[in-house]
């Protein structure tokens, strides 16, 4: 008898078990949960250059603050403070900016719609890299988006809100502790990718990144609301090159 209820584990009950596991995290991708696969730790692990888009029309884009530096506000993970770590794309002002198309940058799904002051974020969980999240800011959405909406990398999500702010991308990365970190846009992007910039004269991609210790070397103050509240010695601009194509 045992040995007919130990078959029939075997047989029936194990991949059974499996089988559900399996379906239970299909689910959770699909909606945009978080799950224990969907993590990467950068410190042991690297950062991967995976991002095969570029999420914004490059040729009507003047000059991109630096990650870290002190454009706009406080934008911060739990592991540094008072820095803005994420990207603002500044138009061209010869340009209207409200005519700057933007792109989804990852195949994934849209974990994340919000109406701002200024256009709609949107947050999208990478496919290939479920730990990634990008957010991009003020967009004016060309059609509606859901959340738990599959996207396509390349896929035009609509124009920049306009001359009222900056277009800005964030990067967010779950980390071991199951918490968000900050990386650079730049550094996930491919060298396919980043082969454009180099056309509009960018050398390297620290040349977009102030490092840790030299934010630290040279920090910032800030207010409660976020609000920097110190002058930068640190240049926070990269101006890109019109003359290169």
């Amino acid at each position: 008898m045992k040995a007919k209820e130990t078959l029939f584990r075997k047989i029936i009950i194990v991949p059974l078990i499996a089988m559900i596991a399996l379906c239970s995290s299909c689910s959770k991708k699909s909606s945009g949960e978080q799950g224990p696969s969907d993590i990467w730790d950068i410190d042991n692990d690297g950062i991967p250059k995976f991002v095969d888009t570029n999420y914004i029309e490059l040729s009507k884009i003047n000059r991109i603050s630096k990650f870290r530096s002190s454009v706009g506000h406080d934008y911060s993970d739990f592991t540094e403070q008072c820095r803005s770590m994420k990207h603002y794309f500044e138009p061209l002002g010869t340009i209207d900016w409200s005519t700057v198309k933007i792109y989804c940058p990852v195949t994934g799904v849209i974990t994340r719609v919000e109406e701002e002051g200024y256009g709609t974020k949107v947050e999208i969980m990478s496919t290939e890299y479920p730990a990634f999240r990008f957010q991009i800011f003020h967009i004016n959405l060309a059609v509606s988006r859901t959340v738990s909406e599959q996207v396509q990398s390349g896929v035009y999500l609509g124009t920049h809100i306009g001359s009222s702010t900056y277009s800005d991308i964030s990067v967010i990365v779950n980390d071991p502790t199951k918490q968000g970190r900050m990386v650079s846009y730049f550094q996930v992007i491919t060298d396919k990718v980043f082969s454009e910039y180099q056309s509009r004269g960018i050398t390297a991609r620290t040349d977009l990144i102030i490092s840790k210790d030299l934010r630290d070397a040279n920090p910032l103050t800030c207010s409660g609301g976020g609000t920097f509240t110190s002058g930068d010695v640190l240049e926070s601009w990269v101006t890109l090159d019109m003359n290169k194509n």
